[in-house]
This record gives structure tokens, C-alpha cells and sequence, in this order.
């Protein structure tokens, strides 16, 4: 039986958020003795959410120093607790900040790291973690002999943990603040009414380069494509999508959407939204696009070309239909 060790980061307000919990989900599924490691300025507030997980320890890195997302600081709090548990198994959910502190708290513990997993589960007595390649074409599952082993699961692969609030102890582990050189001065984020990456949502809208290209009248309406999107992403609290060849226009001196940018493509890039549904307008079916919507539930498209790529068994359903319309009259039926 594996010694697992699941580390999670808190948020600004001491809690652990849903990615946490999937990767605690994913977890208890594996049926060893489950340490959690936390990591944050505080942690009761994290403690006691997961109180009724039933972990045979919770052990803690806190100060000011653990705050903010940091590699220096990061990396040796997942040290810290890995050494402490004396787990052969280290979980944790694939967030930025982990993502980039994981392997080299692996690298000092002589272990080995898998990055972006997709699944996690028990074969043979033995656990083994299922990851796309090339592109996301081929799966393969993978085990390792090498221990410490340390995964990092992407979100949305299985259900968040739930389970009612409780007293909670746990145990801090002394850590000695290593040096830093540098300096967290704040935290910029887009105004709420313009945000567009919205991943717990339940649609993703998708966005192709045909939003910017002449219509039928011969121009280009910019200005009432901005318009249309965004007055969607806001009556329907949607995530924004893009195809590649939207956010490479930026660098081609062509027209393009200003709220729009590399982080909200899809595809080749390697992004796998998982919302239930989907909905793409003005996009031709590209492969790389297609490959980024392997994980949506349910796909339907608008595009005026019944012969686009979206018409050949790529979209559950396809309207063929002017985009603009479409929105326009979507819109005012959700005012």
C-alpha cells in the first residue's frame, strides 16, 4: 500500500479550491494512507474543510512567507512536507503555482515528476496515471518504479471532494524561510464585467477568424463583433475560447478583437476545456481547434459554409447560419 501525500495551496481566504478537491477526490480513490499537506499564510480555514476527508494526518507549511505563489518558497514547503509524510506518492492539482514548484521539489527528493495527468487510478495493485502526447492524439497510461513519485493532476478530470466542515488538527511543519529575491507587490486582474476565461463554466463559446473578416456587405464590423461576444460572455457568464488563427492575427497587422489573446486558445496549445457544452462560431473546423474540444460534452457550431470542416461529423450540431445574426438575436432574447 502507497504512503500518499496530497499538497494543497490555499487561497486568499484560507480555503482550498475546486482543483484541490478534485485531486483530493482523486486521492482517497487510490485507497492508501492519505497525508494532506497544506501550504498558505493560514490554514485553519483549509483544515477544516477537508476535516471529514479522512487523511490519517494533515500537516502544514504557514506563514506570510507561504502567501503568495513563489518558486523559492514553494518548492521547499513541498519538500518540507514530502520528508515529513514520508510519502512514496505525492498528489497535487496541476495549478500554475504548483506546476512550477513541483519538479524541482522533486529533483531534491530524487524523484520523478508527471506533469498534466488526466487520470488517476489503481491497475494491478498499482497506481498509474493516464496522460495525452502529441498533441493530445495518443494516451497513454503510465507507472513508475521510482519513488518519490510526484503528479500533478489537471482539472476537471474527476468530481471535487465534498464533505461537511469540522474541527480539524493538524500538525505544522518548522521550515526555515529560504531566500528570496523577489518581491510580491500586488495582483492585477481584469475588471470583472471583461472577464472571458471562465473555467467552471457550463459553455464555452468559441470564437474563429471569421469575426474579423469582411462580411457581406463587404466590411468588416469589428467594433459589432467586440460587441456581440461580450455582450453574450456577460448575459450568460460563458468562458471565451479562440482558435489559433483569431489570436495569430495580432501579429499579422490584421484586424482583431482586443480582449482577445493567446490565453484564451484552445488547442494546440495544448488547453482541454472540459464545460459541458460547447458552442464555436465563425471557425472552419481546424485540426488543432478540434483536438482542444475532445473533452466537451456537447458541440454544436454556427457557420455559414454547410461543407466546413464542423460539417463533417465534428459537431454534434451545426447551424448554418450568419454568426452575426445568430447573436444578435441571442443577445436580445437574453436581455
Amino acid at each position: 500500500m502507497e504512503k500518499i501525500l496530497l499538497l494543497a495551496h490555499t487561497e486568499t481566504d484560507g480555503t482550498l479550491a475546486k482543483a484541490a478537491l478534485e485531486a483530493l477526490a482523486a486521492a482517497l480513490a487510490l485507497e492508501g494512507e492519505l497525508t494532506i499537506g497544506l501550504v498558505g499564510a493560514a490554514v485553519e480555514p483549509a483544515a477544516a474543510q477537508i476535516a471529514g476527508a479522512g487523511a490519517s494526518r494533515i500537516l502544514a507549511v504557514c506563514g506570510d512567507a507561504f502567501a503568495v505563489p513563489r518558486y523559492a518558497t514553494d518548492a521547499a514547503a513541498a519538500e518540507a512536507l514530502a520528508r515529513a509524510s514520508g510519502a512514496s506518492l505525492v498528489l497535487a492539482p496541476s495549478t500554475s503555482r504548483w506546476a512550477r514548484a513541483i519538479p524541482g521539489a522533486a529533483f531534491r527528493l530524487n524523484g520523478r515528476v508527471d506533469t498534466h495527468a488526466t487520470g488517476l487510478a489503481l491497475r494491478n495493485d498499482v497506481p498509474a496515471v493516464n496522460r495525452w502526447f502529441y498533441r493530445q492524439r495518443m494516451e497513454a497510461v503510465l507507472t513508475r518504479a521510482q519513488r518519490p513519485w510526484f503528479v500533478l493532476l489537471d482539472s476537471g478530470c474527476c468530481p471535487p471532494w465534498s464533505g461537511a466542515p469540522g474541527a480539524a488538527a493538524f500538525e505544522t511543519v518548522p521550515l526555515e524561510v529560504p531566500a528570496t529575491r523577489t518581491t510580491v507587490t500586488g495582483v492585477q486582474s481584469p475588471k470583472a464585467g471583461e472577464q472571458t476565461i471562465r473555467p467552471d463554466a457550463k459553455l464555452l463559446f468559441v470564437a474563429g477568424a471569421g469575426w474579423t473578416k469582411k462580411q457581406s456587405d463587404g466590411a468588416v464590423h469589428g467594433a459589432e463583433a467586440e460587441s456581440l461576444i461580450l455582450g453574450f460572455l456577460r448575459a450568460s457568464q460563458a468562458s471565451l475560447g479562440s482558435s489559433k488563427s483569431l489570436v495569430d492575427m495580432s501579429g499579422e497587422g490584421e484586424a482583431v478583437l482586443q480582449f482577445m489573446s493567446h490565453l484564451n486558445q484552445i488547442g494546440q496549445t495544448g488547453a482541454t476545456p472540459r464545460h459541458a457544452k460547447g458552442l464555436s462560431t465563425c471557425c472552419h473546423g481546424e485540426e488543432p481547434h478540434v483536438v482542444g474540444w475532445r473533452f466537451i460534452t456537447q458541440r454544436r457550431a454556427i457557420n455559414l459554409d454547410a461543407n466546413c470542416g464542423w460539417a463533417r461529423g465534428k459537431a454534434d450540431v451545426l447551424y448554418v447560419a450568419d454568426a452575426f445574426a445568430v447573436m444578435r438575436e441571442v443577445n436580445r432574447l437574453m436581455a
